[in-house]
């Protein structure tokens, strides 16, 4: 495989995490997308920074509060193994969020990642975000 088919094929599997387990919440996805070893590299303090802790954030805690939870891949570049992303995440605030009521607010949270990928599965996971942003902006 050419290191230009590998890259895009890194960026595919970065863009069907983004599609398929954010957006849609894809279970069966989301088990066939991460390494057994996969660390997430950002995970809180004391949060569990396996597949299962990301898994949580989405299922348990995002899409709950914001069930209408889009994303869209802003750019994305890819070397070697990693892939780079920068991406906004939209949603409504229609469900409580880390003890907030919700607000009927629109959201939007900008992310940017780093995934390093292993034959077409997340392996690591680092990333930024303006979520405690919003959540100041949400408790008003």
């Amino acid at each position: 495989m050419t290191e230009a088919s590998l890259a895009e094929r890194n960026k595919a599997t970065v863009r069907r995490f983004n599609d398929r387990v954010i957006s849609a919440l894809d279970e069966t996805v989301y088990r066939d997308i991460f390494t057994a070893d996969f660390i997430n590299h950002s995970a809180p303090p004391g949060a569990p920074n396996g597949s299962e802790g990301m898994w949580n954030t989405f299922a348990n805690v995002m899409h709950p509060a914001f069930p209408d939870l889009t994303v869209e891949i802003e750019d994305q570049l890819a070397d070697g193994d990693k892939v780079v992303t920068r991406k906004t995440i939209r949603g409504t605030h229609l469900g409580p969020l880390m003890g907030i009521a919700p607000t009927g607010k629109p959201v939007v949270i900008t992310v940017i990642d780093i995934v390093r990928v292993e034959d077409g599965r997340y392996a690591e996971h680092w990333g930024v975000n303006t979520l405690p942003t919003v959540l100041a902006l949400l408790r008003g």
